[in-house]
């Protein structure tokens, strides 16, 4: 399998892979579709290890994480969890939007992120030590979540932190380029319109224009999709259910290409 495609903007490649020889918790923090889980898709091949991933939602807890008795047959079984399946046998453990998860959730993982390295398992009684290649990576979007959820800053301070952001228009047009054989030209002209979007925020968005909304539009319109319609059904509409600024963004989109 090739290594999954990821243009770095900084020096996020060398600092992941410095802090992963330091075993070091690692927090990856920007807006949605600015390229988070790509580039851990992308550290983890490159790194030769597996990855597991769990992308956390207000029902997340401790117990999904961690593990659960089952009942099998006449008897009741242990099943590892995610996080003692990483911890055990050394993967990536990749929490995507981890402020989204229940409180319970970052108190499991507490010992992990410090000098311990090892997971508590209440229910066995038990203390795991950290297999030596095992690593503990989250995303956050600091200011984006839906209520504004935060990290507490004593959470934060457990990992070392790399800020996302939306690329240069020359680079975020490479990667329309390369991620779906788009014209050079078009993939230019879907950048201005992004850029022009990210600069309104007088309109309010909850979310902006991200890269993976291009990615989409980008691809619909290489199959043959009128670009003006892509836009709008790949770029525009995702941001927002209001009528009237979805009208006016169509109609600046529409004078863009």
């Amino acid at each position: 399998m090739n290594t999954p495609y990821y243009q770095a903007i900084g020096k996020e490649v060398d600092v992941f892979e410095y802090g992963y020889k330091c075993k070091l918790p690692f927090l990856l923090k920007g807006p949605t579709g600015t390229g988070k889980s790509r580039f851990i898709e992308h550290m983890a091949h490159k790194l030769s290890t597996k990855l597991i991933t769990i992308s956390c939602h207000e029902e997340t807890s401790s117990t999904d994480l961690i593990g659960r008795f089952i009942i099998k047959g006449a008897e009741t079984i242990w099943l590892d969890g995610p996080l003692t399946t990483a911890v055990k046998e050394g993967s990536i453990l990749y929490l995507d939007e981890i402020a989204e998860a229940r409180p319970d959730v970052i108190v499991a993982i507490h010992s992990l992120t410090d000098h311990r390295r090892e997971l508590f398992i209440d229910k066995l009684g038990e203390t795991i030590k950290a297999h030596d290649n095992f690593m503990l990576v989250a995303s956050f979007n600091p200011g984006y979540q839906r209520g504004f959820k935060e990290l507490k800053p004593s959470t934060r301070q457990r990992f070392v932190s790399v800020s996302f952001a939306y690329p240069e228009p020359k680079i975020e047009a490479q990667i329309l380029v390369f991620e779906t054989g788009i014209e050079s030209g078009i993939a230019k002209k879907l950048v201005n319109i992004a850029t022009k979007i990210r600069n309104l925020t007088e309109l309010g968005l909850t979310e902006t224009v991200s890269t993976r909304l291009l990615v989409d539009a980008a691809k619909l319109i290489h199959v043959g999709l009128p670009k003006r319609l892509a836009v709008h059904v790949a770029v525009i509409e995702p941001l927002t259910d209001d009528l009237e600024v979805i009208q006016a963004l169509k109609d600046l989109s529409d004078l863009m290409i």
